[in-house]
This record gives C-alpha cells, structure tokens and sequence, in this order.
C-alpha cells in the first residue's frame, strides 16, 4: 500500500535541494496557484454573452451566463420565444447551474492537490479542469441545439421560423433577429487559467521527472 502512495505522490525532495533550486521547483506551484486563484475569480464574472438585434428594440436584448444562472432581457427573450415554440431558457442547463459552483471549487481543490503530487498523476487531477471552457461552450452547443431544433409546432408563429442553432461565438441571424454571441470575462480568465495549468505541467515534469525516473529505478535495482 505504502508502495501503490509513493508511486501516486512521486518522489520526496530533500529540503536542500528544493533550497538550492528555488525557481526550479517553485515555478510549477506558482504557476497552478495563478490557475486556482483565476477560476475561483471566474465564479463571480459572467461566461457568456448573447446580444440580441431587431428593430424594435433600440437598445438590444441581452442574455448573460454565469457558471450558476442567468441575467439580463430573460424574461423578454422567454416571451419572444414562446411565440416561436421555443421553451423557457429556465429550462436550459438546470443540472449544470445547480452543481456549477461546487465543480469549480472541486477543480480548484484538484488543481491544488496536483501541485502537492510530483508524479504523472497530476495531469490526470488537472485534465478536467483544462478542458472546462471547451466542455462549457460544446455543452451551450448543445443545449441550443437542443432548444432551436425542436420548436413547438403548435406555437403562435411556429410557421414563421425554420429549426435553428444559433452560434455558441460570434454572429447568426433568427428570424429577424441578428444574434451576436461572445466569451464573458469567466469564461477567459478560465481559458488563460487552463494555459497556466498546462505551462505549469511543463516545468513540473522538468522538475520531477528526473528524480521519478530515479526512483523508479533505486526500486528496481
């Protein structure tokens, strides 16, 4: 069992050492504490923002995203939509916002435990945290997919729109609405975020690696 830790830890680096090669060890857990304290400050910024074009509204509709709700013209798009066939966008998501905040501290705790770890187990903690802000824009994908392919028939003006999928970035047009979709400050910091993660990778098994192939060996031998 002790073993089966060791291997899952990595090797142990003596005091002196570390002492020695400050910036060497140092720069990995730099690196990943940069990471953690970007994704807890995305908790607190939006995600995502859409911008909605026509006519009648001089100002625009606007909807933003969060990792755990929505804000903005919700209540107008809801009413613009129903006529179309679309459902509630309260409808959209629901599990994801609800477990959205405790995920974001899960890979905050993950990214912590990984700079604790001197093996290649650490990628495997980091991995979901680094893919998060493609899973969160394939995951709106989809949601929007979901909703725009699947209009009520029976709606008002069911006639009047054709099954859409408006894009998760960048512009589209429904209907008469020209759609402008574009990341929210969350949504970035988590990206650089996932760049200081993988950066940090990089020294951490420039830093480890030779002492975890010397270990490695010490056991063989």
């Amino acid at each position: 069992m002790a073993s089966f830790i060791d291997h899952i830890i990595g090797p142990r680096i003596e005091q002196s050492d570390r002492q020695s090669h400050a910036i060497r060890y140092g720069t990995p857990g730099f690196l990943l504490l940069l990471a953690r304290i970007l994704l807890l400050v995305s908790l607190f910024v939006p995600y995502w923002h859409m911008e909605l074009v026509a006519p009648q509204y001089p100002e625009n509709l606007h909807l933003v995203a969060y990792v755990n709700h929505l804000t903005g013209d919700v209540a107008e798009i809801d009413s613009l939509n129903h006529y179309i066939g679309m459902r509630p966008l309260g409808e959209a998501a629901q599990i994801e916002r609800t477990i959205g905040v405790y995920v974001m501290i899960l890979f905050v705790l993950m990214i912590e435990l990984a700079s604790w770890i001197h093996s290649r187990w650490a990628v495997v903690l980091v991995l979901p945290v680094v893919l998060f802000p493609v899973v969160f824009l394939v995951d709106l994908h989809l949601w929007m997919s979901h909703f725009g392919m699947n209009l009520d028939p029976d709606a008002p003006l069911s006639n009047s729109v054709e099954p859409f999928v408006p894009p998760v970035l960048g512009t589209g047009m429904v209907g008469q609405f020209k759609t402008i979709a574009t990341p929210g400050l969350g949504l970035i910091l988590s990206s650089i975020s996932s760049v200081l993660i993988l950066v940090g990778l990089f020294f951490h098994r420039r830093a480890y690696l030779p002492h975890f192939k010397a270990m490695k060996a010490e056991k063989a031998g």
